[in-house]
C-alpha cells in the first residue's frame, strides 16, 4: 500500500512536468508550499480529502482517477463487473436507435417493481450486483418506451432515468468516469421526456457529484440552486418527493460549499437540509415509495455535517457531532451511508491522533460495505497513513532499543 502512494505522487509529478508546470507553480496553484508539492510527489503526503485530490487533479488537467489508479488492481473474478459496465454502456450509447428486444415489454408498474430490487442493493452498497441488473432493465424499459405512449410512455422514460441513476452511483464507486459521464446525460435526457416534475432536478443533483471530479466548487453550487428552484413550489407545498430532493440538493450544496472554502456557507446548506429533514418527520399523510432512490433523511444530514466539517479540516468538529447524534439516526441508514460515515470517522480519528479508534472505524466499514470501502481512494489513504505511521513508530523503538543494546557497539 506504501508502494502505491508513491505511484500516485509519480503520476502527479509525470501530469506536472507534461505541462511544463514548476513544483512552485503547481504549490501557487493549490494554496500549498512548494515543500508540500515535493513530499507528496514522492508518496510522503496523503491525498486525505476528495477536494484535495479533485484539485490537484484539475490543476494537472487529470481526471482523479488518473492520478489514484482507479479502477484498482485486482483479481480477475472482482474486475468482472467492468464486463457489465461495458454492456450498460453500450446501451445507453445506442438510447436513440429502435431497442434490441425479443417479445413485449412488461408494463411500468411492473418495472418500478423492479427498481425496488436495485433500492435494497444500493443500500446494501452492493454496486457490482446493481450493474449485473442494469443493461436487461435498461433495454426493456427503453423498449416499453418505443411503444407505449402518454403516461406509460413518460413512466417508461422516468423508470429509465432512475436507472441511469443507479449506474451513476456504481460507476462512481467503482472508478469508471466513462459510464459516470454517460449515465448523468442519459438520465438528464429521459428525465427530461417524463412527467415527473422532480427528476430533472434529480438528474442536476448528478451533474453536481461529476462537477466535484474537475473541482468546479462554485458552478456546482449554481447548479445545486438552480434545481433547487426547480423544485421550490413542490417543497413549499410539503409534497415529499419534492422535500427529499430539495434537502439532498441542499447538502450537495453544502459539501461543495466546503470543498471551494465557503464555510459560513456551507454550514448554513447543511442547517436547510435538517430543516427539510425536519418536515419530512413532521409529514402525516399516506406512505410515499421513494422512486427517485434519494435516501434523504435526519441520520443522512447528520453524517453530511459531519462530511462538511472533514473537508473543511474540522475533526474535532466532527467528532463532537458525531458524539451528538443518537446511534440508532445512524443505524437506521443504508448500508451504503453508514459505510461512508464510518469511513469518515476513520478520517476523523487519525486526524485527530487515534490510530487505534482510527482502525476500528476503518474495519467497522469495511465490515458494512466492503465493496464500498475498499474500492474508495479515502479509505485506501486513511489505511496507508495508519500502516506508515505504525512501521514508523515501530521502527523508533527498535533504534531506541538498539541503542540501550549497544547494538552498535
Amino acid at each position: 500500500m506504501l508502494e502505491e502512494a508513491e505511484e500516485i505522487g509519480r503520476r502527479a509529478r509525470r501530469a506536472r512536468l507534461r505541462l511544463g508546470m514548476t513544483q512552485a507553480d503547481l504549490a501557487a496553484a493549490l494554496g500549498k508550499t512548494q515543500g508540500w508539492v515535493s513530499k507528496m510527489e514522492r508518496g510522503h503526503i496523503e491525498l486525505d480529502r476528495v477536494g484535495l485530490l479533485n484539485l490537484l487533479a484539475s490543476e494537472l488537467h487529470v481526471h482523479p482517477n488518473d492520478l489514484i489508479g482507479r479502477p484498482y488492481n485486482s483479481s480477475p473474478a472482482e474486475n468482472q463487473w467492468q464486463v457489465a459496465a461495458a454492456a450498460i454502456t453500450r446501451e445507453m450509447r445506442r438510447y436513440d436507435l429502435a431497442p434490441v428486444f425479443d417479445g413485449t415489454p412488461r408494463p411500468a408498474r411492473q418495472l418500478w417493481q423492479e427498481t425496488t430490487r436495485l433500492h435494497r442493493l444500493r443500500d446494501a452498497a452492493a454496486n457490482v450486483a446493481i450493474l449485473e441488473v442494469l443493461p436487461d432493465l435498461l433495454r426493456e424499459t427503453r423498449a416499453l418506451a418505443e411503444i407505449a405512449n402518454g403516461h406509460e410512455r413518460e413512466e417508461a422514460f422516468a423508470i429509465y432515468a432512475v436507472c441511469c441513476k443507479f449506474a451513476h452511483t456504481s460507476a462512481h464507486a467503482l472508478g469508471h468516469p466513462e459510464l459516470v459521464a454517460m449515465a448523468c446525460e442519459r438520465a438528464a435526457w429521459s428525465a427530461r421526456q417524463s412527467a415527473d416534475p422532480v427528476l430533472p432536478a434529480v438528474a442536476d443533483w448528478m451533474r453536481v457529484w461529476d462537477m466535484w471530479a474537475t473541482a468546479d466548487w462554485d458552478d456546482a453550487i449554481a447548479l445545486s440552486d438552480k434545481a433547487i428552484r426547480s423544485v421550490q413550489e413542490g417543497y413549499d407545498l410539503g409534497e415529499p418527493l419534492a422535500v427529499r430532493a430539495w434537502g439532498s440538493l441542499q447538502l450537495r450544496a453544502a459539501i461543495s460549499a466546503a470543498r471551494g472554502g465557503h464555510r459560513a456557507e456551507a454550514r448554513d446548506r447543511v442547517d436547510y437540509a435538517r430543516t427539510a429533514a425536519d418536515r419530512m418527520t413532521e409529514y402525516a399523510g399516506p406512505p410515499v415509495y421513494d422512486r427517485h432512490s434519494t435516501t434523504f433523511s435526519p441520520g443522512n444530514v447528520q453524517i453530511h455535517a459531519i462530511s462538511v466539517a472533514l473537508e473543511m479540516h474540522e475533526q474535532g468538529k466532527a467528532l463532537s457531532i458525531n458524539r451528538r447524534t443518537s446511534p440508532n439516526v445512524i443505524e437506521s441508514l443504508p448500508n451504503s451511508r453508514r459505510g461512508h460515515h464510518h469511513m469518515d470517522l476513520a478520517r476523523a480519528w487519525l486526524w485527530d491522533g487515534n490510530r487505534d479508534k482510527s482502525l476500528k472505524e476503518l474495519e467497522k466499514a469495511e465490515l458494512i460495505a466492503p465493496q464500498l470501502v475498499r474500492n474508495h481512494p479515502i479509505a485506501r489513504s486513511t489505511l496507508r497513513s495508519i500502516v506508515y505511521a505504525e512501521r514508523a513508530t515501530t521502527r523508533e523503538k527498535l533504534r531506541r532499543m538498539s541503542d540501550r543494546f549497544h547494538l552498535d557497539g
